[in-house]
């Protein structure tokens, strides 16, 4: 999803987790796109390469530079990206719209492949990362923004057989921050209003 369609406008006074601030494109995206549980291939994918991108950075810098990614990286075509020649890679390295970093860019490519070896083996993507979960969502109950851990013991799991995989910028904390974003865990805090929507 592009950050140019995250237009949603729900009044402003709604209760909402902390982290999203005031921001129109971070309120929009906590409205309209965290938690809601992805099983499609290459959001999860495109996902995946935004929060190893964010290491080191602001989420709401990866948000503004999200429709650089889906250009640079062609909407995130899995087997497109994976066939990304070096020549590709220095060329979008000098693009200002994504994070131009040598070995988050050469990681993107090398994880590409390393879904596409998922794909053979599971079937899809979609369902070796929900397998984690058992094809469902954990809800939790937090209360306040300091209680979500950085980690869990789930998303070390999953981050070690990632990198057995051959994934790279797949740290627990990175998993754990794409399993709440693709809904393989409802964070919103309990009384945020998407809580019970999702909850739903």
């Amino acid at each position: 999803m592009s950050s140019k369609s995250l237009t949603d406008h729900r009044p402003e006074d709604l209760p909402r987790c902390a982290w999203c601030g005031k921001d129109p494109l971070y309120v929009a995206y906590h409205d309209e796109v965290w938690g809601v549980p992805v099983k499609d291939d290459r959001t999860l994918f495109e996902f995946l390469t935004l929060e190893g991108a964010q290491a080191g950075l602001s989420w709401i810098t990866i948000l503004k530079k999200r429709d650089g990614y889906l250009r640079c990286f062609h909407d995130f075509d899995i087997e497109r990206v994976a066939r990304m020649t070096e020549k590709e890679c220095h060329e979008i390295l000098q693009d200002p719209r994504i994070v131009r970093n040598r070995l988050k860019v050469s990681s993107t490519v090398s994880n590409a492949k390393a879904v596409l070896e998922i794909q053979k083996d599971f079937g899809s993507f979609s369902k070796y990362i929900w397998s984690f979960t058992g094809e469902g969502t954990i809800k939790n109950s937090f209360t306040e923004m300091k209680e979500l851990p950085a980690h869990t013991d789930l998303a070390l799991a999953l981050s070690k057989d990632l990198k057995k995989r051959g994934f790279r910028f797949v740290g627990p904390t990175i998993v754990y921050a794409f399993m709440q974003a693709v809904g393989m865990v409802n964070d919103h805090v309990t009384h945020c209003f998407r809580y019970d929507e999702l909850s739903k």
